[in-house]
């Protein structure tokens, strides 16, 4: 009668664990990049103990500062560098390689029935393929770090089932928006999510990082969506053998909400919260300035394919259009493909392997009174520069039918 967490967190509890409990857990992998680590390693210092207790199992990538604006930027850089050498860490991912949540899966490193804990909030990524992924702050992931244990309570699940095929234009952005649409940024606060039904069939590897990535939006612990042939494939693909963990068919929810997404159309979250959702066809028209399609959201393949798709042979009329494929390899796969020569061609700035203008302390950002449609995760005041702009959060189709149009554009016309 246990969740997915529940037995994942008995097995590295080493007893069977319930809902409220606080457990001391064993974790798999423990995740960090430019920005947090430096805090992670700034509280180890201050403590007096600067170690890692399995450099195996520590994964450190660049991407918040990358390239580095400023001087402290490269300065943190620098000195992340040092600690990962001194450390013996192998799974390091240093300038462009690509976005922290995107490389944990894309390499392998996080699998079905792992514990991992990273010092990003959108860790939560780790959970479309079956994981326990989650993230916390420095002084906790520090904890990790040294010892490869850490305090965590067992949290209560809300199952969430997906039935019916996407109709033309809907992606799984358009799905996880509408979830949080309909019961709010803090529905899942403190609690897990677990995602099922006949819809995942429809749904690859790519989309389902957004599902477990938004997961947090609405106050996830994590969100896991439940492993099947689908995830099994991924990894044989990457020579990788998984035994998923699945929930018992008597497992017991605190709440289960059912999504007909067959009735659903594109989905976009109006400034400034996220939750604040409404259909695409309500906000058609508005004047936007820029567009952003990428971030851990919303930067893989898929989401690329469909933004070439839409833009194949047409000029973009918003006054800067950013694309960054969230991955080295992803803009590889893209290039090989013509994704990118069809986006550079329609106007967009391309590039890979940054979270850029979803910081909103990088570059391609928005001035006061300016308009983005962003792929991101988040369009808080000043997510993307000015507290005075306004950021509307949507998916890569309906991104690159807006930047076609230079107003918010419902994206199914174009497919």
């Amino acid at each position: 009668m246990s969740t997915v967490v529940e037995k994942i967190l008995s097995e590295k509890t080493g007893r069977r664990v319930t809902p409220g409990e606080i457990v001391e857990a064993n974790v798999d992998l423990v995740m960090f990049h430019d920005l947090t680590g430096f805090h992670v390693v700034e509280v180890m210092e201050k403590i007096g103990k600067v170690q890692v207790f399995d450099p195996d199992k520590i994964v450190v990538v660049f991407d918040h500062f990358v390239p580095p604006p400023d001087a402290r930027s490269a300065t943190i850089q620098k000195k992340m560098r040092e600690f990962v050498r001194k450390m013996g860490i192998k799974k390091f991912h240093d300038v462009c390689d690509g976005i922290c949540h995107v490389i944990l899966i894309e390499r392998g490193y996080v699998r079905p029935g792992m514990f991992v804990v990273g010092a990003d909030s959108h860790t939560t990524t780790g959970g479309a393929v079956g994981a326990f992924a989650t993230g916390m702050g420095a002084s906790d992931v520090a904890a990790a770090t040294l010892t490869g244990k850490i305090w965590t309570i067992v949290p209560e699940t809300i199952k969430v089932v997906f039935e019916g095929e996407p109709p033309k234009g809907v992606m799984a952005k358009d799905m996880i928006l509408h979830v949080i649409g309909e019961h709010g940024s803090d529905a899942a606060n403190f609690k897990a999510v677990e995602y099922h039904g006949p819809t995942l069939k429809y749904l690859n590897i790519d989309e389902r990082m957004t599902l477990a990535n938004m997961s947090v939006e609405m106050g996830a612990e994590t969100g896991i969506v439940i492993p099947d042939e689908i995830t099994i494939s991924y990894f044989k693909e990457l020579g990788i053998e998984v035994k998923p963990v699945l929930p018992d068919p008597n497992a017991e929810y605190c709440d289960i909400w059912h999504v007909d997404v067959s009735k659903l159309e594109p989905q976009i979250a109006v400034p400034h919260n996220i939750d604040n959702v409404k259909p695409v066809s309500e906000v058609e028209g508005v004047e936007v300035d820029e567009v952003f399609i990428g971030s851990c959201t919303n930067g893989r393949l898929t989401d690329l394919e469909i933004a070439a798709r839409i833009m194949k042979g047409r000029k973009i009329k918003v006054s800067r259009c950013i694309v960054i494929a969230a991955s080295r390899r992803i803009f590889l796969k893209a290039l090989e493909r013509g994704i990118i020569q069809t986006l550079v061609e329609a106007g967009c700035v391309v590039t890979y392997g940054t979270c850029g203008p979803c910081l909103g302390g990088h570059f391609g950002l928005i001035g006061d009174g300016e308009v983005a449609v962003s792929t991101g995760s988040r369009n808080f005041k000043g997510r993307m520069g000015s507290p005075n702009g306004l950021v509307y959060v949507a998916s890569p189709a309906t991104a690159a039918a807006t930047a076609i149009e230079g107003r918010i554009t419902d994206p199914r016309k174009y497919l």
